[in-house]
């Protein structure tokens, strides 16, 4: 019996961060569960999504949409380690559910947007995405490899940045404020 695309994620992951991580599952109706793994160094603590990928992403105006062949995607967010971030995990679970529950298509450069707190009490509304250093997972033909698209939570001051300006922007933005995107107590960029 062959792994299932989640054996293989989780495999993949254990091997690039070495260990074993904490686990979350979450469940929506009429959708399988997606899970939130969290790693924790010294410095850093990421969570990466699990599920999202079990079948590709589609068109939902495609009535016909193939089971086997397209796009599939995990979410990774990396922090800095230290900080307490209650409720992150439900909301990441929301938006990797997305595609199964709405037909969003994930890419990199996107702004997933969900209108509250990404954690409880923090003052980031939204995530930016961008391919993270995990790359991408192969997996057996004819399958689409699983891409890792990291999502960096942005304010909605930042959000509406971007919408104006575009993503490339805002991250010059950072650059020229010399802002660190993986502290979860930064300010926003000025605009």
């Amino acid at each position: 019996m062959s792994a299932s695309v989640t054996d293989l994620i989780n495999s993949h992951l254990v091997e690039s961060f070495g260990g074993q991580p904490q686990r979350a599952s979450v469940t929506f109706l009429g959708v399988e569960p997606i899970d939130v793994v969290r790693f924790a160094a010294d410095a850093e603590v990421t969570y990466v999504t699990v599920g999202c990928a079990r079948h590709p992403m589609s068109d939902p105006g495609d009535l016909n949409p193939d089971p086997v062949r397209g796009p599939r995607v995990e979410l990774v967010v990396r922090l800095q380690a230290g900080v307490a971030l209650p409720g992150l995990h439900r909301r990441m679970a929301t938006l990797a559910a997305a595609p199964a529950v709405e037909g969003l298509i994930l890419g990199t450069d996107a702004l997933l947007d969900l209108g509250e707190p990404l954690w409880d009490g923090a003052p980031f509304t939204a995530f930016i995405t961008d391919d993270d250093v995990l790359g991408q997972l192969s997996l057996p033909d004819p399958m689409d490899p699983v891409r890792f698209l990291r999502a960096v939570p942005i304010t909605a001051n930042e959000a509406a940045w971007m919408r104006l300006k575009g993503v490339d922007a805002l991250r010059e933005a950072w650059s020229e404020a010399g802002i660190d995107v993986t502290d979860p107590h930064r300010s926003p960029a000025t605009m």
